[in-house]
């Protein structure tokens, strides 16, 4: 992390830090939902997809006494209450929800949910990270007009931008394997490594089980060539000002947070995740979007409209142009939940 040198200017890592999750910073004094749509407020379609998950896990864990579902960036609790709302009552009741969070709890959520800053540890169970990796603060790289990486500083107050110094050795592998922008002058990066951490330290806090990263994500074949940095505030894009007046956030590397996600069985180096589109994942846990058939018109209009808003909800999860594209990274841990994506149900 680049620290302010006592000019203003700071690395936009450290910067993030504090305008999100600093003292009234933006996360902390905001919720998600009054700012931008997630996948969880579009449809309760998205709640009763990962209800779904959690069953395949329970199936895979032989039906654990304490079924762990844990949320992280929680925001208000929507998804576990949407979660809980669409399971069993059977399998409810063995359930044991975990937001993790690190604003307040909310008034009225249900008295079932813990409210934490961090994962529990040794919990058996689903871990669940909806749109909570790219809010971890990153710093910025630009190449030069020597085509050598810098990182980019920023002044707080207003987002002026100028290059730094050179990067630190770690910064500078870790571009140089996941993200190489050196000799291209004006060339951006986000360094991921601390995301590549957050992930491997969650999905570690289980014993047993899957842990599940969505976000938007790009790839190393093909990295957008200037980053992804913006803002967001009431809806709309803004400048990616660190004020603590926007959420700040940018795409994520996901291939190299797969990389550092812990093994199936420890000790044992073989593919742990699967990286598939939020399109593939939600078909594979039963959220079609196919119309009713017509005839039900006649004999259930009401069912009918039922199944046409929610065929109309299902193809917005899915739409390969909008929230479809987000990438689900599913990394097992344990063994019994490999391939509860990729196979079908249990």
């Amino acid at each position: 992390m680049i620290d302010d040198d006592g000019s203003g200017w700071t690395g936009w890592r450290n910067a993030t830090e504090r305008a999100l999750y600093g003292p009234g910073g933006f996360f902390v004094r905001e919720r998600p939902a009054a700012h931008f749509r997630t996948s969880v407020h579009a449809s309760p379609l998205f709640a009763r997809a990962v209800a779904e998950l959690l069953l395949r896990v329970d199936r895979a864990l032989s039906r654990p006494d304490e079924l762990a579902l844990v949320d992280i960036g929680a925001g208000a609790g929507e998804l576990l209450t949407g979660v809980l709302g669409a399971l069993p009552d059977d399998v409810a009741a063995r359930v044991r929800p975990h937001a993790v969070e690190r604003a307040a709890r909310p008034a009225g959520l249900d008295d079932r949910v813990s409210w934490t800053s961090a994962p529990p540890r040794g919990v058996r169970g689903l871990l669940f990270a909806n749109e909570w990796l790219d809010n971890i603060p990153v710093d910025i790289a630009e190449t030069d007009e020597a085509g050598e990486p810098r990182y980019v500083l920023v002044l707080p107050a207003d987002g002026q931008e100028r290059l730094g110094g050179p990067l630190r050795d770690e910064d500078a592998a870790w571009l140089r394997r996941w993200w190489p922008i050196a000799g291209a002058p004006g060339a951006r990066a986000e360094i991921g490594q601390p995301r590549d951490a957050a992930w491997a330290a969650a999905a570690g806090s289980l014993d047993a089980g899957l842990a599940v990263a969505v976000d938007y994500a790009h790839e190393r074949d093909a990295r957008p060539p200037y980053g992804t940095l913006t803002g967001f505030r009431d809806g709309r894009e803004v400048p990616p000002v660190p004020d603590g007046s926007c959420d700040l956030t940018s795409h994520v590397a996901l291939d190299a947070v797969a990389s550092c996600a812990p093994p199936i069985t420890p000790g044992v180096t073989s593919p742990t995740t699967a990286l598939i589109t939020q399109r593939a994942a939600l078909r594979a846990l039963g959220v079609s979007g196919a119309r009713p058939p017509l005839a039900l018109a006649s004999t259930d209009p009401r069912g009918y409209l039922r199944g046409l808003a929610a065929a109309g909800e299902a193809a917005e999860l899915t739409d390969p142009g909008g929230l479809g594209a987000f990438r689900w990274l599913a990394t097992p841990v344990g063994g019994a939940c490999h391939g509860l994506l990729t196979d079908g149900p249990s």
